[in-house]
């Protein structure tokens, strides 16, 4: 392989539980193909909007055996991963300030640590993400300043970051969380891609 480093963009929403997944192998893939990782936190409910709006059909009109076999699928890939997934009460949730949030964790280079107890606070302990609350909460444990977070999150700067990155994932060609680019150019769409990326990074 060759000496120069290559790049693994991972556009990402916390809403998502296949997200989830693909987040807790994403940093030891990316390690073991010496990959840069590249965190773009992204907003999924407005590439659905633009994009890929027959999820929300697919929600309101579920198949009823592939709902079933859905929700096996991320209980099998849950012990695989080594994670507890509870459906949470709140779904789908407003992920708006919990991905601004992402940015500030980004400015303190502690995105991984965040995004964790993000995800295990909504998939795991069924807290509501959308409250101000639940992510002061996880700010604190960060030993952040938390009237600086909540400053930073409603800034229009960070909003409009998080807007394009969500209008980029939309141009070059995305459609939901996770995906990922590898090379800029290579896309990967969903947590049972990450061995397909491996497989084909080594031939």
């Amino acid at each position: 392989m060759s000496n120069i480093k290559r790049k693994l963009e991972f556009f990402f929403d916390c809403s998502s539980p296949w997200t989830y997944l693909a987040f807790k192998e994403i940093e030891k893939l990316c390690s073991r193909l010496n990959l840069e990782l590249v965190w773009k936190p992204i907003l999924v409910g407005g590439i659905f909007n633009t994009i890929n709006p027959s999820v929300y059909e697919s929600r309101s009109n579920p198949v009823k055996p592939k709902a079933s076999y859905s929700r096996k699928d991320l209980n099998d890939w849950s012990l695989i991963r080594g994670i507890t997934v509870n459906w949470p009460d709140v779904f789908p949730v407003n992920s708006v300030k919990a991905m601004r949030g992402v940015l500030f964790a980004l400015e303190r280079n502690k995105v991984s640590e965040y995004v964790e107890l993000v995800f295990c606070s909504y998939w795991t302990n069924n807290l509501d993400i959308s409250l101000d609350e639940v992510l002061i909460k996880i700010v604190e444990e960060l030993g952040w300043s938390s009237d600086k977070f909540i400053s930073f999150i409603n800034l229009e700067s960070t909003k409009e970051a998080l807007k394009l990155n969500t209008e980029e994932l939309a141009k070059r060609g995305g459609f939901g969380s996770p995906t990922m680019f590898v090379d800029g150019k290579n896309m990967f769409f969903g947590n049972d891609r990450l061995n397909l990326i491996e497989e084909l990074l080594y031939r």
